[in-house]
């Protein structure tokens, strides 16, 4: 059963949704899973808007009494907020360009940093700690975050995001025959996940 997941590390909502996936990949051992970079904001070294900050952080407050995440919300006294998220995304194509799986693992830990940890993810620093702290090489990691390969991998998901009409994140699709059936098009939880691939695979009959 092949899956694509198209996401954004960044997005608040993606976190809140990664035990449902989590869960629901538990009950599908055969699924493979390709994360595809959405690209929820493009490069930028502009402070964040306070009016913007609030918003986010009221949305935090909001996946909080959704899902099972849970927020450190000292970020937003502690950090510098910009609104970028292509590092991130270039980061987690990093982490899978030197070792195939490592996508997920690179996402965890940027959600970690980021979420719980208080840490900003808009910035190499604290993306190179996260490559670290999945056993990557930091100098190699940081030579391959900005080489033109990354980028062009980047455009390259940006790409298959906007084929799959994806408007927002978490968007996952089941995959068959270069067709792309929805399982989910914004947060829900995994009984919803097992519902609606069950309609999917009564479609097909």
């Amino acid at each position: 059963m092949r899956l694509v997941y198209v996401m954004d590390p960044m997005c608040g909502w993606c976190y809140g949704f990664a035990p449902e996936l989590t869960s629901f990949l538990a009950n599908h051992p055969e699924a493979e899973v390709e994360w595809i970079m959405g690209g929820l904001a493009p490069d930028s070294t502009m402070p964040m808007p306070a009016e913007l900050q609030q918003t986010i952080a009221q949305y935090w407050h909001q996946i909080e009494a959704r899902s099972q995440a849970k927020f450190n919300h000292d970020f937003w006294q502690l950090n510098t907020p910009y609104r970028s998220t292509y590092p991130a995304c270039r980061a987690v194509l990093s982490a899978e360009h030197i070792q195939q799986g490592n996508a997920p693992l690179m996402v965890k830990a940027i959600q970690t940093a980021y979420y719980q940890q208080a840490k900003n993810p808009a910035l190499v620093d604290t993306l190179a700690d996260c490559a670290a702290a999945i056993g990557l090489e930091r100098q190699l990691f940081l030579q391959v975050l900005l080489s033109p390969e990354i980028e062009q991998r980047l455009q390259q998901h940006l790409t298959m995001s906007q084929q799959l009409q994806v408007q927002g994140f978490p968007a996952l699709f089941f995959v068959e025959e270069n067709q792309a059936y929805p399982l989910a098009l914004g947060f829900c939880q995994t009984p919803d996940l097992e519902q609606q691939l069950t309609r999917v695979f009564e479609v097909r009959k």
